[in-house]
């Protein structure tokens, strides 16, 4: 798989919600081409380990990473400033495989949302959900509903509808025939229940912490079943994108 180590001058960081970011890169997709569910491994000053950054979008001239402050790293990050350079280790992983012909349903929950915008520009009318905590944590709406039909759920009913993503899953699902997923492995364990119980294909999207971002540390390493057998592999190499039906939640 192609990657790079790339110094990209930071165009903006700003705050779209309640400690969430979006930080915008200058950045060639031409040159070195992002698929949909892939992330970025980003260098923070100070800190020995690279924090991945799932690619919210990708065009030519602009890489966008939306990311959420949840510790010294992502704070560090969350006071660069536009004129600076971030060095940038990527595109790493496998993302999702998207057909052509096929309607998909793109699930995103929290800070498992932004890569779902990316994958939203390679589907024909997708059917897209999103699912946060409360108000103050929902992200990218507007983005989405450019791209296709677009429902909001949150788990206090302070946005959207109440409820969780399933709930809304499960109401349209005969309209879909494929799923697409990226969360909270507890939103992500539901979701593959309910398309098992429809008899839909589906694809998530792991969230595990990761140390190299290539597959030499063996930190992200998850379950999966294949050829009947139980084997670990890693999220950053063989995923982070996986059929639902191979992990073992």
């Amino acid at each position: 798989m192609k990657y790079d180590v790339r110094q990209l001058p930071l165009l903006s960081n700003e705050e779209i919600a309640h400690g969430i970011f979006d930080m915008r890169l200058a950045y060639r997709q031409d040159d070195l081409p992002v698929a949909c569910g892939q992330f970025a491994h980003v260098y923070v000053p100070s800190k020995t380990l690279r924090r991945p950054i799932s690619v919210c979008d990708a065009s030519d001239g602009e890489l966008r990473l939306v990311y959420q402050v949840k510790g010294a790293g992502t704070q560090i990050m969350s006071q660069m400033q536009p004129g600076s350079m971030v060095d940038v280790l990527g595109p790493l992983g496998h993302g999702f495989q998207i057909e052509k012909g096929r309607r998909y349903c793109l699930i995103g929950g929290g800070i498992g949302v932004p890569p779902m915008l990316l994958t939203a520009k390679q589907c024909e009318d997708p059917l897209i959900i999103t699912g946060f905590r409360s108000k103050s944590l929902v992200i990218l709406q507007e983005d989405f509903k450019a791209l296709g039909e677009t429902l909001l759920c949150t788990d206090d009913g302070s946005a959207g509808q109440k409820g969780f993503v399933t709930d809304l899953l499960r109401e349209r699902i005969g309209e879909i025939d494929e799923v697409c997923a990226c969360g909270p492995t507890p939103m992500l364990k539901a979701v593959a229940a309910v398309c098992r119980e429809y008899g839909k294909p589906c694809q998530v999207s792991l969230e595990e912490r990761m140390g190299c971002g290539v597959g030499a540390c063996l930190v992200c390493a998850v379950k999966v079943r294949k050829n009947g057998e139980e084997i670990m592999q890693h999220v950053c190499k063989n995923g982070p994108v996986f059929q639902a039906e191979e992990v073992v939640f």
